[in-house]
């Protein structure tokens, strides 16, 4: 009696042990997610995006191989096959992160109801009806202007310095397309320099591609020599960084930073810390709740970041601006698109119509373009006085 009594504690003791693995999601966890990735590591977007699913993935206890990566993926029929594929591999999440590639993962999850499909940058899922496709991003406008800001107070710091004159203060900017992601994005930048330089103008050059490093390298030393004094981008590669740091001119970088490359002229970078939501994404599939058709991060929730300053390239009190506004944006006083900070062909804006909707809102005395409101994805497509567009791209260019 005694050997089976100890036998059936050994029992006890094992069956509380897988128990105590099953609590914390260790061992027994075989839950995936699938993402898809328009191009690799060597871009900063994508780099984004692994770095944000890892850090979810470690923050969740789950190991490293339930990420199953589809990179490379155009946006084409190719995004359906590796949505389709990892739907068929057992995954609870598919994810992509391109703006391209929503209408094939719509397409997917049509055929896997029992999958959730999740999305970056697009706008559609609010319309589509579809439970299980949902989009997100960031109040990443909020970023881009407190990156603005940095940018302003270094021209200032060359206008005291004598180095340029206050009309000489341009910015030059390498987008990838004339999308409202990418003007919201711009727009925002210029609206946080334009705060503290008041004479700032700016010049915007669009690639037609996301990862092009020739052409975004050509483009920023292109606008370098037009007279920008300094650069920023929407785009993915290290070109226009680099041409910065060959040329010596300021750069305000996006996704990360480039400061073990260009040291002497990274100044700081805004990226959206997409760990929360794909934490969010994974505990809703696992426990089978339900997800936002539209999530938008803030700075709140910890979505939208800055990266380290670079002090030695930096002017003096930026840090101490950037948390005086990251203050005002987020008790409400600051708003990115205050409409008494810009006109449009001379005029303030009193209204316009997104989706049949007026997105000019007036709080506590201030009207502002209402960002995110609508939707998760930017729809910000003013071309406000002050920024010059050298070119317009729509479609991809190829070489």
């Amino acid at each position: 009696m005694k050997k089976l009594a100890s036998l059936f504690l050994i029992v006890a003791m094992c069956l509380g042990m897988c128990a105590t693995l099953v609590a914390c999601g260790e061992a027994t966890d075989d839950f995936k997610i699938g993402v898809i990735l328009l191009h690799d590591e060597k871009s900063t977007y994508d780099l984004n995006f692994m770095r944000g699913v890892e850090a979810a993935v470690e923050a969740l206890g789950m190991k490293k191989s339930q990420i199953i990566y589809r990179k490379n993926v155009d946006e084409s029929d190719a995004a359906y096959e590796a949505a389709c594929e990892l739907a068929d591999m057992g995954c609870g999440v598919v994810f992509a992160d391109s703006f391209g590639h929503e209408a094939y993962l719509l397409k997917a999850a049509k055929e896997y109801p029992n999958v959730q499909f999740c999305h970056a940058t697009g706008p559609n899922a609010h319309k589509e009806n579809q439970p299980n496709f949902h989009n997100a991003f960031a109040a990443i406008y909020e970023g881009r202007y407190l990156a603005g800001i940095a940018a302003g107070l270094k021209l200032n710091e060359m206008i005291a310095a004598g180095t340029i004159t206050a009309e000489e203060a341009v910015i030059g900017y390498v987008g990838a397309f004339t999308y409202e992601e990418v003007v919201s994005g711009y727009t925002s930048f210029y609206l946080g320099a334009k705060s503290v330089c008041p004479s700032v103008t700016m010049k915007v050059k669009f690639t037609g591609s996301w990862y092009h490093e020739t052409r975004e390298k050509s483009y920023a030393l292109e606008l370098i020599d037009q007279g920008c004094k300094l650069i920023s981008q929407h785009a993915d590669s290290m070109g226009a960084p680099s041409a910065c740091e060959q040329k010596k001119v300021p750069n305000v970088s996006y996704n990360g930073s480039t400061i073990a490359d260009c040291p002497n002229t990274f100044i700081v970078s805004s990226y959206i810390d997409w760990s929360p939501y794909f934490q969010y994404i994974i505990t809703s599939a696992k426990n089978n709740t339900a997800i936002d058709t539209d999530w938008t991060g803030t700075i709140a929730t910890g979505s939208v970041k800055l990266t380290d300053i670079n002090t030695a390239v930096a002017a003096a009190g930026t840090a101490e601006a950037i948390a005086t506004a990251t203050a005002a944006l987020e008790n409400g006083t600051l708003h990115v698109f205050d409409t008494s900070t810009f006109t449009v062909n001379g005029e303030t804006v009193t209204e316009c119509l997104v989706e049949g909707q007026n997105v000019i809102k007036t709080v506590a005395g201030v009207s502002f373009f209402a960002e995110s409101d609508l939707r998760s994805a930017p729809y910000f497509g003013l071309r406000i006085d002050g920024i010059q567009l050298l070119n317009e791209v729509y479609d991809p260019i190829e070489d």
